[in-house]
This record gives structure tokens, C-alpha cells and sequence, in this order.
């Protein structure tokens, strides 16, 4: 249910789908998954449980770590800034007890609200193309979601994805949101690090998307996804995206992101479309090896 309220689009994408089906978009003639995501080694096998397997490290599915010790954005003016977190380590607070829906890639949610379709996300307006299709099961010219599991690392059944489906949206918008890209450089924890500095007004470079994030799900399973859209509802609640309020929103149970199938099997949710699953997260440099690094996205705002 990420919704950015700039989709003029999502009317003419729509009714593309439904005339031709969802499954088509395989013949839609996506851009080489190259130009989309880097693919990496498979991370650590896991038990048909989802559990770690012997071989596998246990820093790739640890418990989120506890507010007391996550690292918190400094209140600094962004000159004053700490330098860049080292890879893998936290950045600000620990997020705890966030209601999530979930959301994914060819879903229509509202056909008639203009941020009620996965047909695009705010930062990328071929989204469907780019992704490779119906991030789940067409039928009939509607995209399902469907259960995920760690057989084949919580990949979809019915696609082959050309980017990365463990992604995940956070209620800032900073592209399309005026709030939001106007107080992105002074907020964003990462606005000074090597390769953002200097792109404060260009709109056509989004700080959040493909950024990492650390969720721990009712499980108790830590997994990984990447930012690629943004909500619930509201767009530039930066209170509780960089610090420690409670998200603004009181839509979908007060929900403060939405998850692709791929970490809504992962997490352990007890619901394929619900809003009663509640995560911990936390922003992170890097992530470690795992299923969310066999494709890794890398395209920015298109």
C-alpha cells in the first residue's frame, strides 16, 4: 500500500493491464535486467523452516538490536554530520512494534485513487516493466499475492524478477513530496555520505530509494529488503522515519510501511494482506549475505 499522491499515470497503466492481463508484462519488453539490479551469490541456505541452516552464519539472522544500543542520528546541522557508518552497521534508532501492511508489484489496490496501483512507485514510473511483471500470480488480468517461502528463498513462484523482491516503502517521499524534498539534505541521515553530498536539488536522485533496511518480523527472523516506493498514506513523516515518534498515519491499523511478499514470507507474517503483523527495523549501510542479495537494485529515480 505504498501510495505517493503524484501518479497521473496510474489510470492509463491500469487499464493496459486489465486489457491484456497482468501475465503479459513478459512481453512487454522490459529493459535488460542489467540495466535494473546486480545479481550476487546466493546468501546462506536456509531450513525449510526458515531457520539458518548448520553452515550458515549466524550474524544473517540475528534479533534486531535493542534501542539502547543502535546508533542514533546526531541533531547536528548536516555540515557536522558524523562520516559515513561503516558497512553493515545501524543508522538511528531502532523502530519498534510498527504495524506493516504488505504491498507488491502489480498489485491494484484502489483503481480509483491516484496512489492506489503497484503499476508504478513514486521513483520509478515503469516499475512493472522494470521489475520483470506481476510480483505474484495473473490471472484473468489481476496480480494475487502468494504465500512465500524459504525453499526457493522467498522468491516469487510464477516470475523470474529482474530486480530485487525483498523491498519494502517508508512514509518519506523525498522526490515527489514538497515537505519531504525540501528537508531531505537537513534529515536523511546518509545526506553527506560519499556518492549523495552535493544532490540536494536533483530530482531525478532519491536518497531513500534502494536504501537498506533491517526488519525483525513475528518470528523472530531478521531479513533484509531494499526501499523502493513510499507510504502508508502519508509522505513526509520524517519524525518517526529518522527519529523516534510513532508514524503519523492512523490509516491501515496505523501502519508504518508495507512489505513485499518476499519479506512478508520471510517475517514469518501471519497474514498474506493483512495489517496486524508488527516489525522492528532499523536503517542499515549493508546488509549481509542472504536471499535479499541474490539481485540487489541499483536503478535510481526512472
Amino acid at each position: 500500500m505504498a501510495r505517493s499522491f503524484v501518479r497521473a499515470v496510474v489510470g492509463i497503466l491500469l487499464i493496459g493491464c486489465v486489457a491484456s492481463g497482468c501475465a503479459g508484462s513478459k512481453g512487454a519488453n522490459p529493459e535488460p535486467s542489467t540495466a535494473t539490479g546486480s545479481s550476487y551469490a546466493d546468501g546462506p541456505s536456509l531450513e525449510a523452516t526458515g531457520s539458518p541452516s548448520s553452515s550458515e552464519p549466524p550474524s544473517s539472522m540475528t534479533a534486531a538490536p535493542s534501542a539502547s544500543t543502535a546508533t542514533t542520528r546526531s541533531a547536528a546541522p548536516p555540515a557536522t554530520k558524523p562520516a559515513a557508518a561503516p558497512a553493515g552497521a545501524g543508522i538511528g534508532p531502532v523502530h519498534t512494534g510498527i504495524v506493516s501492511t504488505t504491498f507488491w508489484v502489480g498489485e491494484i489496490f484502489d483503481p480509483n485513487a491516484s496512489d492506489g496501483s503497484q503499476m508504478i512507485s513514486t521513483y520509478d514510473s515503469s516499475w512493472f516493466a522494470h521489475y520483470g511483471g506481476c510480483d505474484g500470480v495473473a490471472s484473468s488480468g489481476t496480480c494475487a499475492t502468494e504465500r512465500r517461502t524459504s525453499a526457493n528463498g522467498y522468491f516469487p513462484t510464477s516470475m523470474t524478477p529482474k530486480e530485487n523482491p525483498f523491498y519494502l516503502d517508508l512514509p518519506y517521499d523525498d522526490v515527489n513530496d514538497a515537505t519531504a524534498y525540501a528537508n531531505r539534505c537537513s534529515v536523511i541521515p546518509w545526506a553527506n555520505d560519499p556518492g549523495y553530498a552535493g544532490k540536494c536539488k536533483d530530482k531525478s536522485f532519491s536518497y531513500m530509494k534502494n536504501r537498506w533496511v533491517k526488519l525483525t518480523g513475528p518470528s523472530g527472523r531478521t531479513c533484509y529488503g531494499q526501499i523502493q516506493d513510499a507510504g502508508p498514506a502519508i509522505y513526509h513523516d520524517s519524525a518517526y522515519v529518522f527519529g523516534g515518534a510513532r508514524p503519523a498515519s492512523g490509516k491501515f491499523n496505523g501502519a508504518g510501511m508495507d512489505v513485499s511478499p518476499a519479506l512478508n514470507g520471510c517475517l514469518g507474517f501471519a497474514e498474506l494482506d493483512g495489517q496486524s503483523d508488527v516489525v522492528s527495523w532499523q536503517f542499515v549501510s549493508s546488509p549481509p549475505a542472504g536471499p535479499w542479495t541474490r539481485i540487489v537494485t541499483t536503478r535510481q529515480v526512472s
